[in-house]
């Protein structure tokens, strides 16, 4: 029977330290397993990250593809059917009561309401984004909707048209 008195690790489970330099019959002798002499042989070496010994690194060999747009700003999407199961008659739809029910993740950008679905329920929304058929839904169905300024990207806000920033 097992018990904590004959416990043993599975077989192959601890392995040995590898103890290098310690004689020509340990077979990590001598070199200790680092060949003979050059840079990775001495003592303190290590390579940069990305290092290829001199020859140009695959990531300067490659072209560089796309940029990232200062202005672009991903935004969560939100379905009606979504807010039609999780939402009160009369209710206050924004950004921060969406993303506290977990509707949808934070994103810099905000929340956008898309259309699927049917809505019941008269919602006033106030929210960075929606479509045209979401708008026309809860409009229909008595809701209100008012958009949100748009978060503006840092490099944009420092920026005054036709002068160098400071």
């Amino acid at each position: 029977m097992l018990d904590l008195s004959n416990l043993s690790p599975s077989p192959g489970a601890r392995k040995k330290r590898k103890r290098v330099g310690r004689g020509p019959s340990s077979g990590h002798g001598k070199t200790s397993g680092r060949g003979h002499n050059g840079q990775k042989s001495r003592s303190g070496y290590s390579r940069r990250f990305g290092f290829e010994g001199g020859q140009t690194p695959i990531n300067r060999r490659l072209p560089k593809r796309g940029f990232n747009h200062s202005d672009r700003h991903a935004m969560a999407a939100v379905n009606l059917d979504v807010l039609n199961e999780h939402f009160e008659d009369g209710a206050e739809v924004t950004n921060e009561s969406i993303v506290e029910k977990k509707l949808a993740k934070e994103l810099a950008g905000g929340v956008k309401v898309l259309g699927r679905g049917e809505i019941t329920k008269k919602l006033s929304l106030k929210v960075s984004g929606i479509s045209e058929s979401a708008r026309q839904k809860i409009e229909a169905a008595g809701g209100s909707v008012e958009l949100n300024e748009a978060p503006v990207a840092r490099a944009v806000k420092n920026r005054v048209k036709g002068k160098k920033a400071e």
